[in-house]
């Protein structure tokens, strides 16, 4: 009697989930069952997310047609491919997918290390105090929108600002930074990094708290200084989050910064620094040509994917992380 029980046991214990779309079913009935606390906290983001991101993407058939305001989205004819040959023969199409690739390279290329260094510095500080003033300085100007910024900014780079009283000060020449393309380019890449490095500064400082400690003293006592503790240490500890930030950083390839630079530009440097979401915005309110900005942002968009898809397969390929 005893063993037919245990071999009843061992059937049970052997025997395999159910398979199939009511075995799915089944099995998320229990994850949400065991953590609904948490899909209801986060119902109202998602709602919020569907409503003003998923909701509006209907309005992409724009792109194949000529819009009119009496007959609306779906009324409007159809025009197949003619708004996206017309996006192509804009004058100012090819330069401002230019500006935009180069300016927001130049944002990543200056702002990733950035912040790795800092918080390399940070690390290296003993009085909590300091560190913690340092930390809350730098990462302020991460909470105030360009609207604020750009302000300050416009005046802080003028022809009679602070950069320029600082530059003459030292006895150099005054820089025409809202005047000539390329400082206002450079301009746009140093206030993007003094407004944003503060954040990446905080990721960085987490990952420095998993560094095991014991291996700080074993190097001390081979004799390393803390020079050859950073460099075979305490690097190759965060180089999984580096890498991680490295590859995500690739979905934002063309994403230049709108509203930064929305604020700043102006007619002398719109050459230089028009960018594709500045170009769309003046298709729309200009000259109210809703299918071919509709098709320059769907155009933007798809290379965005297709960057965000690159960047995800890289990050679980070099660091095993992971999406879904």
């Amino acid at each position: 009697m005893k063993e037919e029980i245990c071999e009843r046991e061992v059937t049970c214990v052997q025997k395999a989930p159910p398979q199939g779309i009511g075995g799915w079913l089944r099995r998320v009935g229990r994850g949400l069952k065991r953590s609904y606390q948490l899909h209801l906290i986060a119902l109202v983001p998602m709602i919020m997310i569907i409503v003003f991101a998923y909701v509006p993407m209907g309005g992409i058939i724009l792109a194949w047609k000529k819009y009119i305001a009496t007959k609306g989205i779906y009324g409007s004819p159809w025009v197949g491919w003619e708004n996206f040959e017309n996006m192509f023969n804009l004058p100012m199409f090819w330069p401002a997918f230019w500006n935009t690739f180069k300016i927001a390279v130049l944002k990543i290329l200056f702002g990733f290390p950035f912040p790795i260094i800092v918080a390399l510095l940070l690390n290296e500080v003993r009085c909590l105090a300091f560190k913690k003033s340092v930390q809350t300085i730098i990462y302020l100007p991460y909470f105030l929108s360009w609207a604020v910024l750009g302000g300050i900014m416009l005046d802080i780079f003028s022809a009679n600002g602070a950069v320029n009283s600082l530059l003459n000060a030292v006895g150099l020449p005054s820089v025409k930074w809202l005047e000539n393309g390329t400082s206002f380019v450079s301009m746009l890449i140093m206030t993007d990094v003094w407004k944003n490095f503060g954040y990446n500064t905080i990721v960085f400082l987490a990952a420095l708290t998993g560094v095991d400690k014991n291996l700080y003293e074993a190097a001390e006592v081979d004799g390393a200084n803390r020079w050859k503790q950073t460099i075979h240490i305490t690097l190759p500890a965060i180089l999984p989050m580096i890498i991680l930030m490295g590859v995500l950083n690739l979905g934002s390839i063309l994403n230049a910064g709108f509203e930064q630079i929305f604020i700043m530009i102006n007619n002398l440097v719109r050459e230089d620094s028009e960018i594709i979401d500045t170009l769309v915005y003046d298709i729309t309110f200009g000259s109210r040509q809703y299918g071919i900005a509709t098709a320059l942002g769907l155009f933007k968009s798809v290379i965005s994917g297709a960057f965000i898809v690159t960047g995800w397969f890289l990050a679980h390929k070099f660091s095993d992380y992971r999406v879904f």
